[in-house]
């Protein structure tokens, strides 16, 4: 069996949500949404996690996830950092959010070995879902493939959310529309960032969920590509991202992006409100036996 790598994304801080997501108590013995995605993670293949943090939050993480995880599968730190740039660009000191998930990635270079799945700490995504990604990595190809989740299965009762909209032809992605989703008059309203025109989506209509599988050799595409933004970017303001990344290699040729579906049920605390709806969606899963209470007994 091939090795495989998860990279947790966890050095954001959740604005709408209220301070540090990731570590939230959801399971019944006190599990993170992290914890889960590492389980099933490690039941379909994965043999090694890297989390990125700020450095900061490092104790904490050991201290909590680590202490759980680090028996069960080897567990490699990054620590993502403003300041972690070329020596010819300076990132003002008013900054306050990360680079972006990009510049995340970057920051777990020395790490990645094999070919690696990213994530988000914060989005329950299902074990079905690790499954699609872990077989896609075993056919060995050097090709990017998005894990799709239907739009139903990823939205909340509490507010609109954003989801990246995937245009597909022939199973492969011509571009993804970052928009806010909401249902209005039952029906699903997509409003772009970019201040495109809105659109209408179904409910079967496939979004990405960050959940991405990237042969080993793109981090070094990443890395090229970070050169470019930094001479273009406003410095206090721009965030490197993987959509932006992926949008380019597809718009250029250089990489085919395939899509690969799920019927995964995503869930994941958006607003404070979600909170509930997650342990209860987990509460649900451990009744059917999906997962035990004490998930690392």
């Amino acid at each position: 069996m091939k090795n495989k790598t998860l990279l947790v994304l966890a050095a954001g801080m959740g604005s709408r949500f209220g301070g540090l997501k990731q570590t939230e108590k959801f399971g019944p013995n006190g599990e993170f949404i992290i914890d889960y995605s590492v389980f099933d993670a490690i039941k379909s293949g994965f043999n090694k996690v890297i989390f990125v943090i700020k450095e900061e939050n490092y104790d904490l993480f050991r201290e909590t996830i680590g202490s759980r995880v680090e028996s069960h599968i080897k567990v490699e730190y990054a620590f993502q950092d403003m300041s972690d740039v070329p020596s010819n660009y300076k990132i003002p000191q008013q900054r306050v959010k990360p680079l972006g998930t990009a510049h995340a990635l970057l920051a777990a270079k020395k790490y990645i070995n094999e070919p690696f799945v990213i994530i988000n700490s914060d989005d329950f995504y299902g074990y079905e879902a690790f499954e699609v990604a872990s077989k896609y990595i075993d056919k060995n190809t050097n090709e990017i493939a998005i894990v799709g989740y239907k739009i139903k299965n990823t939205l909340t009762e509490n507010g609109s959310v954003k989801r990246g909209v995937l245009q597909i032809k022939n199973n492969k992605l011509e571009k993804i529309i970052e928009s806010k989703i909401e249902e209005i008059d039952g029906k699903l309203i997509c409003e772009p960032l970019s201040n495109d025109k809105k659109f209408e989506v179904d409910e079967d209509t496939l979004v990405s969920m960050n959940m991405i599988v990237f042969p080993k050799e793109f981090i070094n595409y990443i890395k090229k590509e970070f050169d470019n933004f930094l001479k273009n970017a406003d410095l206090l303001n721009d965030e490197y991202l993987i959509p932006d990344v992926l949008s380019k290699a597809v718009e250029n040729n250089d990489y085919n992006v395939i899509i690969e579906k799920t019927n995964s049920k995503w869930v994941g605390v958006t607003y404070k409100e979600d909170t509930k709806e997650v342990k209860d969606y987990l509460n649900k899963l451990i009744k059917e036996n999906k997962y035990k209470a004490n998930l690392w007994e």
